[in-house]
Order: C-alpha cells, then structure tokens, then sequence
C-alpha cells in the first residue's frame, strides 16, 4: 500500500516536471513564444491541482464515511477540502463573472447609445455574465451545507 501511495504522489511531479521540459525545448527551437509557454505551464499547473485537491476530497469522504448519511467533523481534512471547494467555487466564479460583465457592459453601452431599441437584448448579455457568479454562489452554499 505504501508503494502504491509512492506512486500517486509522483505522477503529477512527473507530469509537471515533464511540461516544463517540454515547454523549455519548444520554447528553445523557436517552436512557441515564451508567453504562451508561460501561459501552458500556467494552465497544466491548475489542472494538476484540480485533479489532486478532488482526489484528497474524495479520499478524506471515504475514509470518514458517507458525507450524506453523516456529518463531518469539523476537524477532519473533508471539512477543510470542502471549505476550500466552497472558497474556490465562489472565487472563481466571481472573477470570471466580473471578467464577463467587464467585457459586456462597455458593448451593451455602445449598442444601446446606437439603437436605444437595443437596451433589453444588450442588458440580458451583461446579466448572463453576471449568472455566472450566482452559480458558483449557489455551489458554495451547497458544498458547504453539507458540511
């Protein structure tokens, strides 16, 4: 079991000692800009930690039992995974509302000041933006009611 452990531990240092490689050579032969090999390492860093924060939740919830029959403790690692799930939810969703209302308000005020017959249609795209910070709200208020 130990050596099975082991082995979890090193496949995303593997995997991100690899793209980092595999960025510096691309990067190196003129093949990619270093920005955009910036922005990769960027994003398979974030993935990685996706990929290992749901798997230590999903662990520390079957090693403490059914989460839905029982409640957690307030000490475990799945209460800590699930505030932290509940703190990510709501953070990103708000950064990436507000990404969406940034870019949308600015194009529904010029489109209203051409068509003033254009502000309804123009006001759903900012609200549909803004949505998507309701959702991960309503996300975080589930993970944690569960708690």
């Amino acid at each position: 079991m130990v050596i099975l452990d082991y082995i979890l531990l090193a496949v995303p240092v593997l995997f991100l000692t690899g793209s980092v490689i595999y960025a510096y050579k691309t990067v190196s032969r003129g093949r990619r800009s270093p920005k955009r090999a910036v922005l990769s390492q960027i994003v398979s860093f974030a993935a990685v930690g996706a990929v290992c924060l749901s798997v230590a939740a999903i662990t520390a919830f079957a090693a403490e039992g059914d989460p839905a029959a029982a409640a957690v403790p307030k000490d475990g690692m799945a209460f800590g995974m699930a505030m932290l799930g509940a703190a990510l939810a709501t953070g990103i969703s708000g950064i990436g509302g507000g990404i969406a209302v940034g870019n949308a308000a600015p194009a529904a005020i010029g489109a209203t000041s051409e068509d003033p017959k254009a502000f309804g249609k123009a006001l759903i795209f900012v609200a549909l933006g803004e949505g998507v910070a309701l959702y991960g709200l309503l996300v975080s208020i589930l993970i944690i009611s569960k708690v």
